[in-house]
């Protein structure tokens, strides 16, 4: 979802954690905008001057702190909106971990609204909030769109106080990286962390989230928009195209990109995933003979064959639903948060980390500006291309990135791929396998041959209790590494199983095989 801060169960909402933090080293006036950015030297929030207030120009500091206005429920902000006939158009969307589950002792769920507004397909102000509580106690962030300074300013509410706490740059910076809301929005946008059909624990078409009769979610005044979650993806896609266009936009209108590595993390690490699964419910699995895992478990099929072109032919992997299901016993899959428990798996079977969208757009976007080319590109993702995520292969391959000034037009992906290249001494290193890549003649068609080749092995794997064994082995290891993420929120977010958190890491080999992570 749009998300700015969430709770992370049986403690208490995230966004609180980072208000008891400014709480902690500044008392907070009501009715003030302050600014925090945390670049981890323990300093704490401070008074933004009228000249810096005046200079945010979205549509939230325009509405309300332009004009000395500090709304301190959504209501308020909402109906500030309104009455200024401020992105008009209204659209609510509900998520929760739980929400697709059945009633079952111990079991909370925790219901949250993500709020659009904008007109038409655009998204000018988000908010993420509660959507059982509406007070000021209630968790309240919002992210809206500057249109002068082309980029998204982050806002919470703590108490009766406003805190900005960056832009989408600020996302970016190393002081700032990875820290408050942007170990969440860690490229500097809006994120909706399950974006594909069928879009697990949002309310959508594919499956609703349950809702009592009296349930105090249909009282609350935004439950009056709700709107399903296929209607929210193409709107984060636009999000994220709108950041990532002014972003490049910047990045080479004066010619030099200043910091080419910052762009080029989006294309050799993970810097972020989409949680993506079956769309099978797991529930239906003992009357099924198979079902088809994401093909972005086994590869990074949107960048290498969507964006790329490469014209592998094959046909979809499908699992055995009987092996599956013995699997999940064997090693005991279980959904687990505080009291509650429940064995097997997610509402839809097999969810696991893969390549997050916002990664691939910026790639897409550098081919489309020049700023690389698609043969660099393919010979940089067929590194280590059958581990799309979390591959330590092909992150290493970004030391060679230059980490100084560019200029735009000068060969990046030439001067790149001659340093990986001139690298290349063992030939087992990921700057071999690269050079080999950069050195394969007609690569569309050879890279073609290699994911068909892997992939017909992992089909023929797949018909095996042992391969079995091994990709659902595979999935709880990446699943573990999403975990020790600040992504990882919610504890119901993907099962837990009786694998140690510390067992070895795996990842997948080019023949459809699988081995302990090096």
């Amino acid at each position: 979802m749009p998300r700015f801060r969430q709770r992370r169960r049986a403690t208490q909402w995230r966004g609180d954690v980072e208000a008891l933090d400014v709480r902690a080293r500044t008392a907070l006036r009501p009715a003030t905008l302050y600014r925090f950015v945390d670049v981890g030297d323990g300093g704490g929030p401070r008074e933004m001057s009228t000249s810096e207030r005046d200079a945010l120009g979205d549509p939230m500091a325009t509405t309300f702190f332009h004009r000395e206005r500090f709304p301190v429920t959504v209501a308020e902000v909402m109906a500030g909106l309104d009455r200024a006939g401020v992105v008009p158009e209204t659209r609510s969307y509900l998520v929760s971990e739980a929400g697709q589950l059945d009633a079952a002792p111990g079991l909370v769920k925790d219901f949250r609204f993500a709020v659009v507004r904008g007109r038409g397909p655009d998204a000018d102000l988000m908010i993420s909030t509660s959507a059982t509580d509406s007070t000021v106690a209630a968790f309240l962030q919002v992210a809206a769109w500057d249109y002068r300074a082309r980029r998204f300013n982050f806002y919470t509410r703590v108490d009766e106080a406003w805190v900005w706490s960056g832009d989408s740059y600020t996302a970016l910076r190393p002081e700032s990286r990875g820290r408050a809301c942007f170990d969440s929005h860690v490229n500097g946008s809006v994120v909706m962390k399950e974006l594909k059909q069928p879009w697990l624990h949002w309310h959508s078409m594919s499956a609703a989230i349950h809702l009592a009769a009296d349930d105090p979610v249909r009282t609350s005044p935004l439950f009056a928009f709700l709107t399903n979650a296929e209607v929210l993806e193409p709107t984060i896609r636009a999000c994220v195209d709108r950041w990532t266009t002014a972003r490049l936009d910047e990045a080479t209108a004066s010619g030099t990109i200043e910091h080419p590595d910052w762009l080029l993390r989006q294309l050799f690490t993970t810097t972020t995933v989409n949680l993506a699964s079956s769309t099978t419910e797991y529930s239906s699995l003992g009357d099924r003979p198979t079902f088809e895992p994401p093909l972005g478990f086994w590869l990074h099929n949107e960048a290498l064959l969507d964006v790329l072109g490469i014209p592998a032919d094959f046909g979809i992997p499908a699992m055995s639903a009987p092996l599956y299901l013995d699997r999940l016993a064997h090693y005991g899959h279980r959904l687990t948060d505080g009291d509650f428990s429940r064995p097997g798996d997610t509402f839809f079977a097999f969810a696991v980390p893969e390549p997050a969208f916002e990664d691939l757009h910026v790639v897409d976007r550098m081919i489309q500006t020049g700023v690389l080319d698609a043969r660099f590109v393919a010979c940089a993702l067929m590194v280590d291309f059958q581990n799309p995520v979390f591959s330590g292969r092909r992150a290493r391959l970004l030391a060679h990135c230059p980490t100084t000034p560019v200029a735009v037009g000068a060969g990046l992906a030439d001067r790149l791929a001659a340093a990986i290249v001139a690298a290349a001494g063992d030939e087992t290193s990921p700057e071999a396998e690269f050079a080999a890549n950069w050195a394969t003649p007609d690569w569309p068609d050879r890279f073609a041959e290699r994911i068909g080749d892997y992939l017909t092995a992992v089909t023929a794997r797949l018909g095996t209790p042992e391969g079995t064994d091994d990709y659902v082995r595979l999935a709880e290891s990446r699943c573990r590494e999403f975990r020790r993420s600040k992504l990882a929120e919610f504890t119901l977010t993907v099962p837990r199983t009786a694998i140690p958190d510390d067992a070895p890491l795996l990842d997948m080999a080019p023949d459809g095989s699988v081995r302990p992570k090096t």
